[in-house]
């Protein structure tokens, strides 16, 4: 705590920092400022609230630096048990209602499942095979909010942040953790991600492998096939570069593909142990060509894994992978690594649930960042406690005690008398 509170610069903000990170870690419903003000305090309730609500949403700390400082700590413990295998783009949004909080808009919201009110923080994380820590964290800002000068004046959206696509977003992310030397691991990223032929081009740019989801319309040549090479033209001007198709030549939708393999390209693999049971489903993996665009180009585009997954009991496939790792991959192998987005899952399941990552009411740009930021921190230290212990160790109860809130308190807009049960 001492090293993240030095991160956070002037002195006046060690206590309230530390303080903070305990409230978020202190048993409770409620992870915002007032009902962690009442538990941390709750004989001053109103200082401890305004001490925390001036670090959150008005001191201005270095989020970036923050979460430096807890990948610096945490990663080593991370790494006791095995080495960084994985960097993995998320993205995870928060349903709020109302127009001002910064960044709410009706879009697609992942908890849900559908498109709603919300925000969408996009993140990315770095894992091993046992455990995984978020290392940038931002607010997808939609172009009906980076074009509202009104808006982001009221929100405090700072001048240098303009509408950005989330896998652009993820760009800058992973640019960062390699300019920061973070130990390197294949990239993860679903469909959302892994569609864009950019986010694909620039991992591949930075020499950085991937296994990424796709969607059933991509292109790509079948095994075996690649574009056209350049028409011959007549003896005059220069000679022809580009690749091109005919009516006869033509690349096919993955969907397609996957449908005109044999009953038996597909294999049944297990891939890890689920909480119920053995996680099964029947595999197909072929090496092709993407072709999204390759008749401006002089050359192919190199070829990659084609990762299918079509379950017994479904009458489609129902994901693609595509994936640059070698050709002599075992397909186990290939399996293991696309499935292992998985970890994030419970990232955000604890950081939400436990940790109230989503529970910051206030509207800035910079609260909703430093509550986030924060709320890493406090999760990396859970992360770090756990890799202490080898990963089927059990740890007791860690035994955080924290007062009762006085029995007059109640958190603006509750009802003014508790409930009867």
């Amino acid at each position: 705590m001492n090293s993240l509170a030095n991160a956070a610069a002037h002195e006046d903000r060690h206590v309230p920092l530390q303080n903070y990170c305990k409230g978020l870690l202190l048993e409770g419903e409620r992870k915002s400022i007032e009902p962690m003000a009442a538990r941390l305090a709750p004989e001053s309730v109103q200082p401890m609230r305004q001490s925390l609500h001036h670090l959150v949403a008005k001191a201005p700390w270095s989020d970036e630096t923050l979460l430096e400082e807890v990948r610096k700590q945490v990663l080593p413990a991370m790494q006791k048990q095995g080495p960084v295998v994985a960097w993995i783009v998320d993205d995870t949004g928060f349903p709020k209602k109302g127009t001002h909080s910064v960044g709410v808009a009706h879009q697609y919201c992942g908890q849900l499942g559908k498109q709603e009110n919300c925000r969408v923080a996009v993140s990315l994380s770095v894992a091993t095979w046992s455990s995984s820590l978020p290392i940038g964290y931002r607010l997808y800002l939609p172009k009906e909010w980076a074009e509202d000068g009104e808006r982001r004046e009221k929100a405090e959206v700072p001048e240098e942040i303009h509408f950005q696509t989330k896998p652009d977003i993820a760009m800058d992310q992973i640019r960062a953790a390699v300019a920061a030397d973070v130990p390197r691991g294949m990239v993860l990223a679903d469909a959302a991600y892994g569609n864009s032929n950019e986010f694909r081009d620039g991992l591949t740019e930075l020499r950085l492998q991937y296994a990424v989801g796709v969607q059933s319309s991509m292109t790509v040549w079948e095994p075996g096939k690649q574009p056209l090479p350049a028409k011959p033209r007549g003896k005059m001007g220069r000679p022809p570069r580009l690749l091109h198709r005919s009516p006869e030549h033509q690349p096919v939708p993955v969907k397609q593909l996957a449908m005109s393999l044999p009953p038996n390209a597909f294999k049944k693999i297990t891939w890890r142990e689920g909480t119920e049971r053995k996680l099964r489903s029947r595999f197909a993996a072929l090496r092709v060509r993407p072709a999204h665009r390759d008749y401006w180009q002089a050359e192919p585009h190199a070829e990659e894994w084609l990762l299918i997954e079509w379950p017994q009991s479904e009458k489609e496939p129902t994901k693609y992978w595509l994936s640059t790792l070698p050709a002599n991959t075992t397909l186990k192998a290939l399996i293991k690594i696309a499935k292992h987005r998985w970890i994030i899952e419970r990232d955000y399941e604890e950081l939400k649930q436990e940790l109230g990552l989503g529970q910051f009411e206030g509207r800035n740009w910079r609260g909703f960042h430093h509550h986030a930021t924060l709320c890493i921190a406090a999760y990396g230290f859970l992360v770090a406690e756990r890799n202490r212990f080898s990963p089927s160790a059990r740890a007791g109860h860690l035994g955080f005690v924290a007062p009762k809130p006085a029995p007059e308190f109640r958190p603006r807009g509750s009802p003014s008398t508790p409930r009867a049960a």
